[in-house]
């Protein structure tokens, strides 16, 4: 398996792209290997896989876990979405950076974050489907967002009124999250 890293700005956050074969029947990728990954300095240890399925227009995030404190490895396996992570880090010189990229079922492309990272998505196909594996299980108690909207970010969202669920369209800001007791799980 071969795969490359393309730094994304934020340190530790990584767009990754893998090698992928195709002919006549279809087409064949290796999405994670623990050799390739450990050699890379991504972790190798995924407990939990999630998968999401969201209509046009969804905004879903930014979401974060601080216990335990979670990485994740996003991509899409159906449609076209709006992949975004921001670096939540206090002391980080990134803090309250984005990165966003689009992303398609086709292009096969992964965009990997930290723990210490809010990630989040907007659909832009008719209807897509989005994987994550998380290095923790998750916990409802240890978990939070950032609005999506925060202007202190500026997120250039493909969208201007997205579909949210109600806990997003109430989350804090980033600097409200920065001044409780569990950002410290996130120092840089």
């Amino acid at each position: 398996m071969d795969i490359a890293l393309h730094e994304t700005g934020l340190r530790d956050c990584y767009l990754i792209q893998s090698q992928f074969m195709e002919d006549r029947r279809g087409f064949f990728q290796e999405v994670f290997r623990k050799d390739v990954f450990e050699q890379n300095g991504l972790p190798t240890r995924f407990v939990q896989l999630n998968q999401s399925g969201s209509v046009k227009g969804t905004v879903r995030g930014l979401h974060f876990q601080w216990e335990p404190p979670m990485a994740k490895l996003m991509r899409v396996v159906r449609g076209e979405a709006f992949l975004v992570a921001v670096d939540i880090r206090k002391g980080s010189p990134t803090l309250g950076q984005w990165f966003g990229v689009g992303v398609t079922a086709e292009s096969r492309r992964q965009l990997y974050a930290p723990a210490g990272f809010a990630r989040g998505f907007c659909v832009l196909s008719d209807f897509a489907e989005i994987e994550y594996l998380c290095t923790g299980v998750y916990n409802p108690e240890g978990e939070s967002g950032v609005l999506w909207s925060d202007p202190n970010i500026g997120i250039e969202w493909p969208v201007s009124s997205p579909t949210l669920s109600g806990k997003d369209a109430k989350a804090q800001s980033l600097a409200q999250w920065l001044e409780r007791e569990e950002s410290n799980r996130f120092i840089y």
